[in-house]
């Protein structure tokens, strides 16, 4: 192992052996750039060979390479940006690794890559399309101008945020959600800040336990990080969460919540049954697990009721505007259950004693303009518009979708691997999301893609872009290099 420390750092073309290694060999090349690192010959900054790159000369799948970069990224020793590469984290020794500077120290982390590389296809992350949304905002603003000087110079409260919670609760479904009061409403800074604040309401205890379904959005993950919380993953069958697995995890560690999108998952879209829903419902109610639906991402027809209708004591319902109207409004809602509210509120308030009052007015506003029904027709349409041209032009390989959902998931045809088709996609001008960023670090690899809408490029240059994501599949490698 080295050897592997020494080929890293002095470019030799020695090839270690790694089968000798009594563990995992991801875990065994992840030990090894570790130790590099705590030895000072990967000094700060230092940048790490491209993931097949090091995987031809050490003898091992990309596969394998990913994982131990993305267990170094967990834990903070590197950083990666998309499309720059992976390097060394730049932090001082005495800086502990859970509160390290990374983020400040490394742009690459907080760069736009949509707007810093246009003439790319940037298809890693949603991104709504302007139909209006911008305007109406502008609008509104420059009308909430003209109220009362104290919108703009108090502090937030539960009186001046509840304009923006009246106006979320009358968009709310009792049937699908479950029944609710304006005060079981706890505003956030986005859906991300929703789940956060609910982990740190409900996990209790020196080492607390999650549960995220095997493909999950990576948010849950990183939510769990900052609450220092074990996280296990769940596999999936056909309809949904596997109950048996399911039950056996909340046992064996002792489970305190369950982190899912019942209705969309991301990134597969795929939802889970009605019926499975209530037997997942059942065992977290045995056992007083929590359940955080996060329904940021909604389907165009709903297929059952949320964990929040179904575990009235226990379900909690998170969602955002982010995904259908604006990510620029910093608002997320999360609808506790009514004995948990009073318990977020206070979560809620020592992290910044809510959400402003210009922010608030601007969301009630808009939902109250007439034209909004509008915008957000045109919105969808213009979504359904692209991911129905992904489907027509991927056409005959696996490919998942959701009416309503800003992407699909393409699970690839042998001999691709996602990283491969990741690297291969963006060398023709296309970036994509691969499944690696979906995944725990110990869960088995799947070999798919997640292809997302941006709404900030023409239709032309999305038609475009599926174009040559269907060259590559009809005329792939004759071998992927390992």
């Amino acid at each position: 192992m080295w050897g592997v420390q020494r080929m890293i750092v002095s470019d030799t073309k020695w090839t270690p052996k790694l089968s000798s290694a009594t563990r995992s060999k991801y875990e065994a090349l992840a030990s090894a750039i570790r130790d590099g690192v705590a030895d000072g010959q990967l000094g700060p900054g230092a940048q790490l060979p491209p993931v097949r790159d090091l995987a031809y000369r050490i003898g091992v799948t990309p596969g394998t390479v990913a994982r131990a970069y993305r267990l170094l990224v967990d834990d903070r020793v590197l950083v990666a940006g998309v499309g720059r590469g992976t390097f060394v984290a730049d932090r001082p020794s005495h800086v502990p690794v859970g509160l390290s500077s990374d983020l400040a120290q490394m742009p690459s982390l907080t760069a736009d890559p949509a707007q810093e590389e246009p003439d790319l296809g940037y298809l890693v992350s949603p991104r709504m399309p302007d139909r209006g949304q911008a305007a109406l905002m502008t609008r509104v603003l420059g009308e909430l101008s003209a109220q009362p000087t104290h919108i703009l110079m108090r502090y937030p409260s539960r009186t001046t945020d509840r304009v923006a919670r009246a106006a979320f609760h009358a968009t709310l479904d009792p049937e699908a959600i479950g029944s609710s009061q304006i005060d079981d409403i706890v505003l956030a800074h986005g859906g991300q800040n929703a789940v956060v604040m609910i982990m740190q309401t409900v996990l209790h205890g020196p080492a607390p336990a999650i549960i995220v379904d095997e493909l999950s959005y990576n948010g849950f993950r990183s939510a769990a990080e900052l609450c220092r919380a074990e996280v296990h993953s769940v596999p999936w069958d056909a309809e949904g969460p596997d109950p048996e697995v399911f039950a056996q995890i909340v046992r064996d560690h002792r489970v305190q919540l369950y982190c899912t999108a019942a209705e969309v998952c991301n990134p597969t879209t795929r939802a889970t049954s009605p019926a499975r829903r209530a037997q997942i419902a059942r065992i977290a109610r045995h056992h007083g697990v929590h359940v955080i639906d996060d329904d940021c991402y909604s389907r165009t027809r709903r297929v059952g009721p949320s964990y929040r209708a179904l575990l009235p004591d226990l379900g909690w319902y998170v969602t955002s505007p982010s995904k259908s109207l604006t990510p620029s409004l910093r608002i997320g809602f999360a609808l506790a259950p009514s004995s948990c509210a009073p318990a977020l509120v206070r979560t809620a308030t020592g992290h910044s004693f809510g959400i402003s009052q210009m922010i608030c007015h601007t969301y009630a506003a808009m939902m109250a303009d007439p034209s909004l029904p509008g915008i957000l027709a045109a919105v969808t349409a213009r979504i359904a518009q692209d991911i129905a041209c992904a489907v027509d032009t991927l056409q005959g390989y696996d490919l998942t979708w959701a009416d309503g959902a800003p992407f699909v998931w393409l699970t690839l045809p042998a001999p691709w691997r996602a990283g491969a088709f990741a690297d291969a996609a963006k060398a023709q001008g296309v970036v994509l999301k691969s499944a690696e960023a979906f995944v725990q670090r110990d869960s088995r690899m799947v070999h798919a893609v997640r292809i997302a809408v941006n709404g900030e490029i023409s239709h032309d240059d999305f038609r475009n872009a599926m174009l040559r994501l269907r060259g590559l599949l009809d005329a792939p490698p004759a071998r992927i290099a390992v």
